[in-house]
């Protein structure tokens, strides 16, 4: 019976274990370098910058207002395809422009990349 019970013990924690293994690499699956030479193509550094704020909000600042939050993903990369309104920094609105990338891989590790600023 003893043995039983320790079986089922190892066997949750070591679920547990994987899940938070796979939870880790999926949240970390990004490459950092195509994100930023894709922001820099496409002329993103000109009102964002990562850690200050510049004629917009920083990346980092953007990652914390989205992070962990549910559609946070998707809502970014709509922000990045559609050239909806934006509200800049010193209160004036502006149409966003769009990412020049069909490719939603890119779009995708962008996003990605932002988010775990």
């Amino acid at each position: 019976m003893k043995n039983k019970a320790n079986l089922k013990i190892v066997t949750a924690m070591l679920f547990s274990f994987s899940a938070a293994m796979l939870m880790s690499t999926q949240a970390s699956a990004f490459d950092a370098d195509a994100a930023k030479d894709l922001a820099k193509e496409n002329g993103c550094f000109k009102c964002h910058a990562i850690d200050k704020t510049k004629k917009a909000s920083s990346y980092t600042k953007i990652s914390e207002k989205y992070k962990g939050k549910a559609g946070a993903e998707e809502k970014l990369v709509k922000h990045l395809t559609s050239g909806e309104k934006v509200k800049m920094e010193d209160g004036t609105e502006e149409d966003h422009k769009i990412i020049d990338t069909k490719d939603v891989n890119e779009q995708k590790n962008l996003v990605d990349w932002i988010l775990s600023l």
